[in-house]
């Protein structure tokens, strides 16, 4: 009986020093009992006394604030060591009292206080009252800071981005907190603001396409195109950083809070009386402002710019870049095209200040003149020539020579061939102008065939006998009797029974003054001379037969 006591009084008393045995790797309060040798010694209870560098107890920058008779929470590392003193930190101890409290802040996504007290790769470190967290150089503010010295030491807000305890990391930003309070300034601002006001404020930065202006603690846009009336290919014509300007609220976005101005607003509009300075086809002098592929920009006055397309650049450089025709900056003069009031543009010609080279030339040259010019270009349908104001005329493959097929008369000309030919068209409005080489000596074919008419019987000499037919020659003239007509009698229609230099007499079935060729044949001119016949010497109805016509037709010729 008396031993069952003794265990369960053991147990009891072991139960008892396990409760009140602070557990190793705990946060436990302490009295502060001495201060030596820069440590406070401190009574954390249970007969237990530990020891903790008194630079544990200050804030980055700051003098420790400990005494003796303090209490203060540390955390117990190992409850005894060689020198049977319990290993203790504050550090520790506020490391764990911090993160508990971070936690409770992130989660209300509210603010911590925080002093930056070192520099690492890619940022900061931040002391959170315990805890170190990371400060990446990008949220250090809203924008690059080249020095971050001033800001060293410093108490004060910053918003935690993230955390894990397990892994004890703490990312925090600064430039969360300035936005924040910059937006609340930026609102009071814009709250005093309205469309249509004319403030005063201090460019802060020039880009490409515009300046940001200070408004008293808000930035505005101040648009390359809202400068000035006329193009400004760049801000820093007009401003420098740091000069005060007049400019006028265009738009205000309650949601983005962002704020579009304008200098240009406050100046006369100039193309309120363009219309009137500016009346169709009236010719003005400009400056040539920007070349584009399309076309040229002109400045008829500042503010007032009008584009010469491409089409209406050149009577003659139809396919060049508009660059080559006109340079930057070169006074031209213009015609006034086209007016919209509306847009804002307007179309200006510069062709149509010099005289359409097509009605110069047909006034010059009316249709039968000679011309002479270079072979600029020889195409699948005809050569072109160079004629003067520079422009080309063309001789189609049908107006090379009489004689031969036109594919085989452009092959004698070549690029740079220096030749001669006469006007037959001009016409103006398609900008075209035909010639014709082989008009030049005159129309052989007319003249040869001018007394000739169909059902003529004419002589002609034969030049060559081939299988299909014989091919004669009438005036200088070539053409060609088929097979099927060399006689009305099947038996003699033999291309061999001519001779070269035989003269024939034929009947024309056919004047074609487009392939210039004569219809010939032998057997229409038989068949012809039959019928006449038969109605001279009688019909062929009262018995008598052809060869006694024609007999007595032949002897009464003799």
């Amino acid at each position: 009986m008396a031993n069952a006591t003794m265990e369960e009084f053991e147990a009891l008393l072991s139960e008892s020093f396990e409760m009140d045995t602070p557990e190793e790797g705990s946060v436990v309060k302490g009295k502060v009992i001495a201060i030596e040798a820069g440590q406070a010694i401190i009574d954390v209870g249970y007969k237990m006394e530990g020891r903790v560098e008194l630079k544990e107890f200050a804030n980055p920058g700051e003098a420790p604030e400990i005494s003796v008779g303090d209490e203060v929470e540390v955390y117990l590392r190992a409850a005894e060591n060689a020198r049977g003193e319990a290993v203790i930190s504050r550090e520790m101890a506020r490391r764990e009292e911090a993160w508990d409290r971070l936690e409770k802040a992130y989660a209300d996504d509210a603010r911590v206080e925080g002093a930056i007290f070192g520099r690492v790769k890619g940022g900061f470190t931040v002391d959170l009252g315990g805890a170190v967290a990371f400060l990446p150089g990008s949220q250090v503010d809203v924008r690059p800071v080249r020095d971050a010295g001033p800001l060293m030491g410093l108490k004060q807000p910053f918003q935690i981005l993230k955390m894990d305890r397990r892994r004890g990391n703490i990312v925090v930003s600064r430039r969360a907190i300035l936005e924040e309070s910059r937006a609340e300034q930026r609102a009071e601002v814009i709250a005093n603001l309205t469309e249509g006001q004319t403030v005063d404020g201090v460019v802060k930065n020039i880009t490409e396409y515009g300046a940001f202006v200070d408004l008293g603690g808000v930035d505005g846009l101040l648009h390359v195109t809202d400068m000035a009336w006329r193009r400004v290919n760049h801000p820093s014509e007009i401003l420098s950083i740091g000069e005060t300007v007049k400019v006028q609220v265009i738009k205000i976005n309650k949601d983005t809070h962002r704020i579009s101005l304008g200098m240009k607003q406050l100046q006369e509009d100039p193309w309120d009386l363009v219309a009137v300075k500016y009346p169709l086809s009236s010719v003005h002098s400009g400056r040539v402002t920007n070349i584009t592929d399309y076309g040229a920009f002109v400045e008829l006055e500042p503010g007032v710019e009008g584009l010469v397309h491409v089409s209406e650049m050149s009577w003659t450089k139809k396919n060049v870049h508009p660059g080559k025709i006109v340079s930057t900056s070169q006074e031209v003069d213009v015609m006034v095209l086209e007016i919209d009031p509306a847009k804002r543009r307007v179309s200006l010609g510069l062709k149509q200040t010099m005289r359409n080279p097509w009605e110069v030339f047909s006034e010059t040259h009316p249709e039968g003149t000679e011309v002479e010019g270079e072979v600029k270009n020889i195409t699948e349908f005809g050569l072109f020539i160079g004629l003067p104001g520079e422009i080309d005329g063309m001789v189609h493959l049908s107006d090379l020579s009489w004689d031969q097929r036109g594919e085989e008369a452009i092959q004698e000309y070549r690029k740079g061939d220096v030749v001669k030919a006469v006007v037959t068209e001009v016409d103006t409005d398609k900008e075209r102008i035909s010639l014709s080489i082989k008009a030049l000596g005159g129309d052989k074919f007319a003249d040869a065939v001018g007394g000739v008419k169909r059902g003529s019987i004419v002589t002609v000499e034969v030049t060559a006998i081939e299988d299909g037919g014989i091919e004669v020659e009438y005036e200088g003239m070539k053409s060609f009797i088929r097979r099927s007509d060399l006689s009305r009698d099947r038996a003699d229609q033999r291309p061999e029974r001519f001779s070269v230099g035989d003269k024939l007499d034929v009947r024309v079935t056919n004047i074609d003054s487009k392939t210039r060729r004569l219809g010939l044949s032998i057997k229409a001119r038989e068949i012809a001379e039959e019928k006449e016949a038969v109605e001279q010497y009688g019909s062929s109805d009262s018995g008598a037969s052809l060869g006694d016509i024609l007999g007595a037709a032949l002897n009464r010729g003799e």
